[in-house]
């Protein structure tokens, strides 16, 4: 969980007359200098500066990494108010990063926070109530914070709150605020809001159905690496549907999702290598994805990968394995591979 480092608010502070010595040399990027300076004025209990000095040695900017240190100075700031200070001391809490896990004290400061109107912490806080994680499950205290969160343009949040609309769930369901929310999400880069915004477009769910920004929204989503945006991306250039046919695009997408372990992009890569279609045909890359595919769980991957062994085409044939494959097909429904184990 990303921890903040509020430079718009000491970029702020520091065109005061009375901007210290801490601040100037923090903003400058003079982390070194900026050490002693920092170190003074959080003895002297300065909250900015023992937030920086926190920062300082959380990542290990200018000094030597040190978790329990940057605790320590979090938890000084923190007890001053100071915002930024809870949520990070609240993230280190919440994954037992550089001290002990303690749910509680995650949600004691992830509250401070959002009670001061931090909008990180007011996600985070409204993630623990939304999967009961360190307290009572409460979506009604999720759908608070996460709306808090959402309205001050958090994408995290705004995606959270688009998940709770869609679905109905600690909340009346209502597809077009699904909708809204996942655009504000998916315009701030949100990549998993691109997805299932795009989903929302191709299929006319919640909004008139448009292909266009479908495949628009799910090229934004593969690009950053979302993997279900890239196989239904290639999915819309494999069947032209809402955009150019485009079988050199269709490999690509399949591959870039494959790779990332996506077993429905992997069996149906496997199957483009097997039959050559849209590329050279190569049955040792067939095999290679159908196994990737099958490991996963995937019904038509082990009928396919069981029917290369069977045949021993391109492989070496091994009836036994095939056998193997076919009924771990059949177990799950497949009802080819069921009529194979019969003959």
């Amino acid at each position: 969980m990303k921890k903040l480092v509020s430079f718009g608010l000491l970029i702020l502070c520091s065109f005061s007359s009375y901007a210290n010595e801490c601040e100037i040399y923090w903003l400058m990027g003079s982390n070194e200098e900026a050490f002693t300076p920092c170190k003074v004025e959080a003895e002297q209990g300065n909250a900015e500066a023992q937030y920086i000095l926190g920062l300082m040695y959380d990542e290990g900017d200018g000094i030597e990494q040190d978790v329990q240190k940057a605790a320590y100075w979090y938890k000084k700031a923190a007890a001053k108010g100071k915002s930024d200070a809870q949520f990070n001391l609240a993230v280190m809490y919440d994954e037992g990063d550089g001290i002990e896990q303690d749910k509680q004290k995650a949600l004691y400061w992830y509250t401070k926070a959002a009670e001061q109107g931090n909008s990180n912490s007011q996600n985070n806080l409204g993630l623990m109530y939304d999967k009961g994680d360190g307290i009572e499950q409460d979506k009604q205290m999720a759908l608070y914070w996460y709306t808090k969160a959402a309205e001050k343009g958090e994408s995290n949040a705004q995606y959270n709150l688009a998940i709770m609309y869609e679905k109905g769930d600690g909340v009346e369901q209502d597809k077009q605020k699904a909708a809204y929310w996942y655009t504000k999400a998916a315009e701030h880069g949100n990549a998993n809001s691109q997805n299932n915004l795009a989903v929302m477009y191709e299929k006319g769910d919640g909004v008139e159905q448009d292909k266009q920004k479908a495949a628009y929204w799910y090229t934004k989503a593969a690009e950053k690496g979302e993997s279900n945006a890239q196989f239904n991306l290639a999915l819309m250039y494999d069947e032209g549907d809402g955009i150019e046919h485009d079988k050199q695009k269709v490999i690509y997408w399949y591959t870039k999702a494959a790779e990332k372990g996506h077993p429905s992009a992997q069996n149906n890569l496997a199957f483009m290598y097997d039959k050559g279609d849209g590329v050279e045909q190569d049955k040792q890359k067939a095999v290679y994805w159908f196994t990737k595919s099958a490991q996963q769980g995937v019904p038509d991957a082990q009928y396919n990968l069981a029917l290369i062994y069977d045949k021993g085409d391109g492989i070496k044939q091994d009836k036994s394995l095939a056998n193997e494959y076919f009924k771990q097909s059949c177990d799950l429904g497949f009802e080819r591979a069921c009529n194979k184990l019969k003959k």
